[in-house]
């Protein structure tokens, strides 16, 4: 990217709206609420032929430094300091206020380069907001509507002295963004890359640990932390390389009971989240290990499984457990009884806040990264279908036995098989539950979902052989 530009403004000016408009997507959560980004997210901008990196950040307040705001402030200057511009957002309905004539005192401290915006500026309520924002010295400002598209183009011609390379192409673009846009289409049979990314989603409780496990990882205060239940709202996306591999880490927003999500904005955050979840490869559900397996924890593990993504638990604040061991035992035999569904699910005690336990989190992470990508030869899985049948056949049902005759596995992430029998309809549930765990125990399958269709019809195969 040929530079990087910082949206910088006080809280409610439209800041995630322009942010959305730059990257082509609705990435960031918008409400009316001030104050809905806290941390700072990055993305991948275009205007025209114009390609770059943005940061939304959250409003500029005068805040103490230990509060929540203040901290909220500390990742926007960081964002300020990283970026070869700032986007100064006023909103020109509302004409220039006392907040934006300090923060405006700010940037011109911080010796940054200021291109001056002026938000809402659509029809003739926003042009006497316009003509007052040339009072901030920023020179004059540029009009636009980041929720109707409207002054784009001034906008490029703004951001245009700033580019120092050619852009990239459609090909770098798409391998090396920084903000990848949630897709439900992600079923495709796909080799593993060893230099691929792998999308990693951490999800569990709000105050679960999650931004401080993240920020460990990464060795800075990337991602606001602190004691305040429900700091995170957006899904942000960091890229780290652990042991020569790259992950990319999706922080979410913590998942309270359904019962108990009253507001929009936090509607808006839990759907976030399950988008990160849909996206993600392997997720990591982290649990205070202090009170693990609660009602909430169990509902996020069956949502991940229904979704079909790879599943690691972390057990935070492991250093706060006096008897070790016979707290892991304990998890291990809750896990086994309330978790069937992925039997064998990794347990990985840690500490966010103090890193121990991180190596082997990763460790499992790509182990069952492993197990979801798996594909079985179709010659084994009839060799152990044969045995299996043998040893414990269909049971009859209305008098007539279901003939089971061949299966197959026709994609992977997660593994799926598709059995051919004579009455699909009539095998009882309680069979099919028996063959997904022989072909969990017998191929080495634990703690990923398995996906098993049953299907009428004879070997699909068997007159191909007779040809031959």
């Amino acid at each position: 990217m040929s530079f990087t530009a910082a949206i910088i403004g006080r809280p409610n000016v439209g800041k995630s709206t322009l942010f959305n408009r730059l990257v082509g997507s609705k990435i960031a959560l918008v409400d009316d609420t001030p104050g809905v980004t806290r941390d700072r997210r990055p993305g991948e901008a275009k205007i025209g032929d114009l390609y770059f990196t943005i940061i939304d950040t959250a409003g500029l307040e005068e805040a103490d430094p230990a509060s929540l705001e203040g901290r909220m402030q500390m990742q926007t200057d960081a964002a300020i300091a990283e970026a070869d511009v700032a986007l100064f957002v006023i909103d020109a309905r509302a004409g220039i206020t006392p907040v934006d004539e300090h923060f405006a005192e700010v940037l011109r401290r911080v010796g940054k380069p200021v291109v001056l915006i002026a938000n809402k500026a659509e029809g003739k309520v926003g042009e006497a907001g316009v003509f007052e924002a040339y009072s901030l010295g920023f020179g004059e400002p540029v009009a636009i509507s980041a929720e109707h598209g409207e002054g784009m183009a001034d906008l490029f011609a703004a951001l245009l002295p700033f580019e120092r390379i050619e852009p990239e192409t459609e090909e770098e673009e798409a391998a090396e963004s920084a903000e990848i846009v949630f897709s439900d289409d992600d079923e495709a049979e796909v080799p593993i890359d060893p230099t691929k990314p792998i999308r990693v989603a951490v999800v569990g409780r709000p105050n679960a640990g999650k931004s401080t496990l993240i920020n460990t990882m990464l060795g800075e205060e990337r991602l606001l932390t602190g004691p305040e239940a429900g700091i995170t709202r957006d899904s942000i996306s960091v890229d780290w390389v652990w042991r020569d591999r790259s992950i990319k880490l999706f922080d979410t927003a913590g998942m309270r009971k359904k019962a108990r999500v009253e507001t929009k904005l936090e509607k808006l955050s839990v759907g976030d989240t399950l988008r990160a979840i849909r996206f993600a490869e392997v997720v990591v559900l982290m649990l205070d290990a202090t009170m693990p397996f609660e009602k909430q924890d169990l509902q996020i593990a069956d949502l991940v499984a229904r979704e079909g993504r790879a599943l690691v638990i972390a057990l935070n604040k492991w250093d706060l457990i006096e008897d070790r061991q016979k707290t892991m035992a304990a998890i291990r035999e809750m896990a086994e009884r309330l978790l069937p569904q992925v039997r064998g699910v990794p347990l990985v005690p840690l500490s966010g806040l103090t890193g121990s336990g991180i190596d082997k989190l990763m460790a499992e992470l790509l182990r069952v990264y492993g197990l979801w990508n798996r594909r079985v030869p179709t010659a084994a899985i009839n060799r152990w279908l044969a045995a299996t049948l043998e040893h414990h056949p269909p049971p009859a049902v209305s008098g007539r036995r279901v003939k089971l005759r061949y299966m197959t596995q026709p994609k992977a992430r997660p593994p799926t098989f598709v059995a051919f029998c004579s009455r699909p309809e009539a095998l009882p549930e309680s069979y099919t539950r028996y063959l997904l765990n022989g072909l969990r125990e017998a191929f080495d399958l634990q703690a990923v979902p398995l996906r098993l269709t049953l299907r009428k019809g004879e070997n699909p195969y068997e007159n191909k052989a007779k040809k031959r």
